[in-house]
């Protein structure tokens, strides 16, 4: 990001909170502030006419709206040259009260590019510590790779929005990028208790593990567990031999990023139709998708090809069953079902896109 503050080694240790910059207009910054300005001096100017009397003017004991125009610029640049002065008491009470605020909003408003710089810092703090705060429930996603930018579109095709989504990776390029895309972002090592704190993993509902090195993977599961034992978990691997590990440190999902694209690999080479559907199954928002749901009280003690969509599998006391090896549907079972809906329909709100991951990028 153009701009960013360079992060320190300690910062970086402990993870660097990096919220989407709100992006302004430069001239439009600028043209609201000599509007400002100009506001000011005429409300300036009207406050010496109205009470005209009240001053003297040491030229010709007359003033005008050009001799109003003049006292107001050099009372609010500070000048003051003394050749206009207040003398009722109401004059110099206006000036007390009120064109005295108004003379230092005007140097404000001069020197608000410097000011904005010194307060930055201030400000960005107290936004970080108001979105720590305000936190929950929220989707983090180690690693914006390949893996983690599919898996949030995946997310948000389901109706995530950004705002419930924060990225952690170790590279600045990719926490800008992130931001970029209106992400909040933590930039520091995934595997160190203080960068996942940062991340507000502890009230997180889900953790999506897309690190692009399997052993970061699993000490990223293992952190990410141990601060939030009841979260769901996600992780990608890229050797399958990798996978019981994964699970064992406390991983509720594993997918092997290799093996899967050598088996759609091999699909495609027997059959590249069967390979189009495979891929269509994984892309969502547009023909085939799986999608997870309830089963409906309707299809209580029925046999899943009862359903009106394809049911794949069975979800019933934490474990996926095949749709053969269940006769009958009992209540509070979910059904993985095969969708279809054109580009652009809104999901169901009682359905889950079941959603995929792709090789990370470099």
């Amino acid at each position: 990001m153009a701009g960013s503050r360079k992060v320190t080694p300690d910062e970086l240790q402990g993870g660097a909170i990096k919220l989407p910059e709100r992006r302004y207009d430069p001239v439009r910054q600028i043209r609201r502030r000599v509007l400002l300005g100009l506001g000011i001096l005429a409300t300036v100017m009207v406050l010496v006419m109205a009470d005209r009397a009240g001053y003297k003017d040491n030229s010709d004991g007359q003033m005008s709206w050009l001799d109003a125009l003049y006292y107001a610029t050099v009372t609010l640049s500070t000048t003051g040259y003394g050749d206009i002065v207040p003398v009722s008491p109401s004059a110099r009470l206006v000036n007390a009260v009120f064109i005295t605020p108004l003379r230092i909003a005007f140097v404000a408003i001069l020197v608000g590019t410097a000011f904005e710089v010194l307060t930055r810092r201030y400000r960005d703090q107290r936004r970080r510590d108001r979105w720590r705060r305000d936190l929950h429930d929220h989707t983090v996603v180690i690693g914006y790779g390949t893996k983690g930018v599919n898996a949030i579109k995946q997310l948000r095709a389901t109706g995530l929005t950004p705002d419930r989504i924060v990225v952690v990776d170790a590279r600045q390029e990719y926490v800008d990028e992130a931001n970029r895309d209106g992400y909040a972002a933590v930039l520091g090592d995934a595997t160190r208790d203080a960068v996942l704190r940062q991340a507000c993993v502890p009230t997180a509902a889900r953790v999506i593990i897309a690190a692009n090195r399997d052993d970061t993977a699993v000490l990223a599961t293992l952190s990410a567990r141990q601060l939030n034992p009841t979260c769901l978990v996600a992780a990608s691997v890229r050797e399958a031999e990798n996978e019981p590990l994964l699970l064992r440190s406390g991983a509720d999902a594993v997918i092997t990023s290799s093996a899967a694209a050598g088996r759609l690999l091999g699909v495609a080479a027997q059959s590249p139709l069967v390979g189009e559907v495979f891929a269509d199954l994984l892309v969502h928002g547009d023909g085939l998708e799986l999608s997870e749901r309830p089963v409906r009280a309707e299809e209580v003690g029925k046999a899943p090809r009862a359903c009106p969509e394809p049911v794949v599998a069975v979800l019933r006391q934490g474990r996926a069953l095949p749709y053969p090896q269940v006769s009958t549907l009992a209540e509070g079972d979910r059904v993985v079902v095969v969708g279809s809906r054109p580009r652009g329909a809104a999901a169901p709100e009682e359905s889950a896109v079941i959603t995929s991951v792709e090789p990370d990028r470099p």
